[in-house]
């Protein structure tokens, strides 16, 4: 009896398995639900970037024989290498914000390097941060009313991007003025230069790549020089964008002098042949709905054509 048991039990597993594997519909004659094209696959290489040549930031050599220094590197080169849309789109806006960066950063001879800082801040994004920076050069109200920047209700200059990149202008030549380097005058407008000298001194050090810092200043100077790589050779890092892709300036418009209130900015709007939000799209800094101007102070209202 259990003889007989044991080979009907054979049987029914042999033929649950035939069934069973006649079931399943291989690649090449099944279900064609089942298949996929690599034509429908978003093609996607991961592997190490290259560092076998000299990196420089802003005319100054980066000393990648430094092991250390390479590890750093390498780390924010495969970050901003594989986050695809972040990425990307900072490559579309640069070329509606960089002709503005390097006019400004030429008139007040800072090399062009200093155009990636704002990627690195905002990925060219007017944001807020958690400890309140603001707009796409990231300042504090603080150092934004210290370099001349308007910040009330109704009015944030820091939004302005005209303004706010003269402002970065001002801080970065004061702080090379004082460290002697763009390396280190980059490295403040992320921690404060008081910090920076601070450190330097405690640590009798004299270059940033020698800092024991907080880990987001000791990552910043490379993250420049991540963007600047991936910016000046997209495609060497698998970006792909053709020019008519890019965000075009937003440069067809005519300015308004206003000296007075606006009581609604809607209103003046529509009266201008615009709408409020293209009116704030060229005007970001106008950040509420009216502009009260008790002051009297004359504005340069942008108004799209």
């Amino acid at each position: 009896m259990k003889k007989a048991l044991h080979i009907y039990t054979g049987i029914a597993v042999a033929v649950f398995t035939i069934s069973l594997l006649a079931s399943y519909s291989g690649p090449e004659n099944g279900d064609s639900s089942r298949q996929g094209s690599n034509e429908d696959k978003l093609p996607q290489i991961i592997r190490a970037v290259s560092l076998e040549k000299d990196f420089y930031y802003a005319g100054e050599k980066v000393p990648t024989q430094n092991f250390d220094v390479r590890e750093r590197l390498e780390r924010e080169l495969l970050v901003s290498t594989y986050q695809h849309a972040t990425t990307l789109l900072s490559l579309k806006k640069a070329a509606r914000y960089f002709p503005l960066f390097d006019k400004v950063f030429k008139e007040n001879g800072i090399p062009e390097d200093f155009r990636y800082m704002a990627v690195a801040e905002s990925n060219l994004n007017n944001v807020v941060s958690s400890a309140g920076a603001r707009g796409i050069w990231q300042f504090m109200e603080s150092a934004a009313e210290y370099y001349g920047l308007e910040v009330s209700e109704e009015v944030d200059e820091r939004y302005h991007p005209e303004k706010a990149t003269q402002a970065a202008a001002r801080f970065i030549k004061d702080h090379y003025k004082r460290f002697g380097n763009w390396t280190l005058a980059a490295a403040a407008y992320n921690v404060g230069g008081t910090r920076i000298s601070k450190e330097l001194q405690l640590q009798g050090v004299k270059s940033y790549y020698d800092l024991q810092i907080n880990d987001e200043t000791s990552r910043y100077l490379f993250r420049l020089l991540a963007y600047k790589e991936i910016f000046e050779h997209p495609e060497t890092y698998g970006y792909y964008l053709e020019k008519n892709e890019a965000y075009p300036p937003l440069s067809k418009y005519k300015s308004v002098e206003v000296k007075g209130a606006i009581p609604s900015l809607a209103q003046f709007a529509q009266d201008n042949g615009t709408t409020l939000r293209m009116l704030k799209l060229y005007n970001p800094w106008l950040i509420s709905v009216k502009l009260a101007n008790p002051a009297k102070k004359t504005y340069e209202v942008k108004i799209p054509e």
